[in-house]
């Protein structure tokens, strides 16, 4: 298992997200003094009579001021078995698009429930954005148990709710448990006052659960990023005739001597050497960052995909996928955008809109626009081939973003599906209510 995790938090307004992860941080350790002394002055001043923990997280004068997340806060911290990387993300509907952020590139999903409301609107889009971003674990922390006097009748309440929102979207490993993090059940240590529940406290969970994916279980992939070429003008005489191409390792496993292919192009040739700031190596995986010399002289540029020859991606200029829709300004069918995949950017033109989301219902709608939060499904048309992979195969060669090409905003965060029908492609476990094709 690996000793890094990356995890996200999300949730409604006013459910404890900042609340949680400050208390995690403090009752792990974590915090440094004059941290703590900063808190408990600005908790003096506000008038509160506690400690107000989640000021750890919200670092933005605004956020402090306005007693809410803006933006994702990232904090790391330690234990004996483990490092962590945290994402705190925004609860309030105008910022899912830093949910989706902090989310993509998590391990596991810490999604918050206030005990007293149970699932809300934004609970189940939390849940559909960690699904179909596919973060391998959920786990749904049920907060301030300690508002309803540690009542297991109202907990299993809200679990079964939880359970049967995530079995509709086909969220299929969600662990819940009951926590409080304003007083610090089930945080770090498990509670006395909740004895009907026998399962592990949070970061016993978090210690335990399993990140990232075996290398050589995955197919090598590789987007260049810099082609680095000879240097005549070089004050060390290997760099003058030296070629290489430089880039991150994105899946699998990479050696000395493998045969390799270069995308679109098709070019096939070997890998003569791997070279790292360190030196040279004789086999690189993921996300090692590495420069790649091949056996032959071939043209490979910024954007083009070095892979592996047994099952390379294929070139494609009709990119098919569900998005969650991050901008003000509603994306129409015929919208000019520029699509970024891997290290590529290329310009694009949605051809179709095939329906969005009803987040009430988990059902999908037909529609002629998407608008700020919405998750739906499109397809665009690219000028250039991209080397495109289905999501659920690929978490990095399967994502892209959709810009725009006036302002270089980002629009819209993609996930590419294959020819399956809306349900599918959502990720929602196909029945006779949601069997409904595009």
């Amino acid at each position: 298992m690996s000793t890094l995790l990356r995890l996200a938090t999300a949730g409604s307004v006013d459910d404890g997200k900042s609340t949680l992860v400050g208390r995690l941080l403090y009752d792990s350790k974590s915090v440094l003094a004059d941290q703590l002394d900063a808190v408990e002055r600005v908790s003096k001043t506000t008038g509160l009579g506690h400690v107000d923990l989640a000021l750890l997280t919200d670092g933005l004068r605004a956020e402090r001021e306005q007693g809410i997340t803006i933006d994702v806060a990232y904090r790391y911290f330690a234990t004996a078995n483990r490092t962590f990387i945290l994402a705190d993300c925004p609860g309030h509907v105008q910022y899912t698009r830093n949910t989706v952020t902090g989310s993509s590139t998590a391990d596991v999903l810490v999604l918050l429930v206030d005990v007293r409301k149970g699932v809300l609107e934004q609970t189940r889009r939390h849940l559909s954005v960690g699904q179909l971003l596919r973060v391998p674990t959920v786990i749904v922390a049920v907060n301030k148990i300690d508002l309803v006097d540690y009542a297991e009748d109202r907990y299993r309440e809200v679990e079964a709710e939880i359970r049967q929102v995530a079995s509709d979207l086909g969220v299929a490993n969600v662990v819940t448990l009951p926590v409080s993090a304003l007083v610090g059940d089930n945080i770090v240590d498990r509670s006395e006052r909740t004895p009907w529940y026998g399962g592990p406290a949070l970061l016993e969970l978090l210690e335990t659960v399993p990140s990232g994916t075996d290398p050589d279980a995955e197919p090598f992939r590789f987007p260049v990023q810099l082609t680095i070429r000879p240097q005549e003008a070089a004050l060390e005489p290997q760099y003058r005739e030296y070629r290489g191409y430089a880039g991150q390792v994105t899946s699998g496993v990479v050696r000395a001597g493998d045969e390799v292919v270069v995308l679109p192009s098709g070019r096939r040739t070997r890998v003569a050497g791997i070279d790292t700031a360190d030196g040279a190596v004789s086999e690189a995986f993921a996300p090692q960052s590495v420069t790649l010399r091949l056996d032959d002289e071939i043209d490979v540029t910024r954007g083009e995909l070095i892979a592996g020859v047994d099952d390379p991606p294929v070139p494609t200029q009709d990119l098919d996928g569900m998005v969650a829709w991050l901008s003000e300004r509603p994306l129409r069918v015929g919208q000019k955008v520029l699509v970024k995949h891997t290290t590529r950017t290329v310009q694009g033109i949605v051809r179709d809109i095939h329906g969005k989301l009803d987040l009430d219902t988990l059902t999908p709608v037909e529609t002629d626009r998407l608008e700020l939060n919405d998750l739906g499904r499109v397809r665009v048309r690219v000028a250039a081939p991209i080397m495109a992979e289905d999501y659920t195969r690929s978490r990095r060669t399967g994502s892209f973003l959709l810009i725009d090409p006036q302002t270089g905003g980002n629009l819209a965060a993609g996930m590419v599906r294959g020819e399956q029908s809306f349900s599918e492609a959502a990720m929602i476990e196909p029945d006779d209510v949601l069997n409904w094709s595009i």
